[in-house]
C-alpha cells in the first residue's frame, strides 16, 4: 500500500501545466513519461514492460491463474492521470466496489487489455499506459489528447472460460 501511495503521489508531483490548457503534444506527453518512469526507477522500484509496451510495477505478486482472451476478469482498480486526478475507479460500477469484464482485445482499450495479462489472481499491479495504446490524439473525456494513463489493478478473480 505504501508503494500505491508513492506513485500515485509521484504523479501528481510531476504535471506542472496549467490545468486549462487544452493543447498537448505527443512529444510533451513522452517527455513527462520518461521523467515519471526515471523517477520510480531512482526511487528502487522494477518497471517491466509488456511486449506491447504497457509499463508494469508489481506492488503485490499473486498465487493464481493468469487471464487469457475469453476469461471473465474480476477487478479493483483506480484509474488517473500523470498529473494525480482520478478520471475512474471501480467503486463507481457497483457497491461491491468491484468491475468485471470477460477479456477481448476488442472490448478495451488496447493498453487495458495487454497489461491484464501480466496480473494473476491475487495481484496488485500498477499498469502505466502510454496514449498510443489508451485514446492517442483524440482523448476521451475526462482524458485529454496524449495522456499516460495509469491505473492500479488488483485481480480479485478470474473465471476461466474453458
Amino acid at each position: 500500500m505504501i508503494m500505491a501511495i508513492a506513485i500515485v503521489a509521484l504523479a501528481s508531483c510531476l504535471n506542472t501545466e496549467d490545468v486549462e490548457e487544452v493543447t498537448r503534444t505527443e512529444a510533451q506527453e513522452l517527455a513527462e513519461l520518461d521523467v515519471y518512469l526515471d523517477t520510480l526507477q531512482n526511487r528502487g522500484l522494477n518497471i517491466d514492460t509488456t511486449t506491447l509496451g504497457v509499463y508494469y510495477v508489481v506492488d503485490s505478486v499473486g498465487n493464481g491463474p493468469y487471464p487469457v482472451i475469453g476469461d471473465t476478469c474480476v477487478v479493483k482498480y483506480d484509474g488517473f492521470l500523470l498529473n494525480g486526478f482520478l478520471f475512474d475507479s471501480s467503486t463507481s460500477h457497483n457497491t461491491e466496489g468491484t468491475y468485471e469484464f470477460v477479456m477481448d482485445e476488442t472490448a478495451f482499450i488496447q493498453g487495458w487489455t495487454d497489461g491484464m495479462k501480466v496480473i494473476n489472481e491475487g495481484a496488485l499491479v500498477y499498469l502505466i499506459i502510454p496514449s498510443e495504446f489508451a485514446y492517442g490524439a483524440m482523448g476521451s473525456y475526462p482524458i485529454g489528447p496524449y495522456e499516460t494513463l495509469i491505473f492500479a489493478v488488483e485481480m480479485v478473480d478470474i473465471k476461466q472460460a474453458y
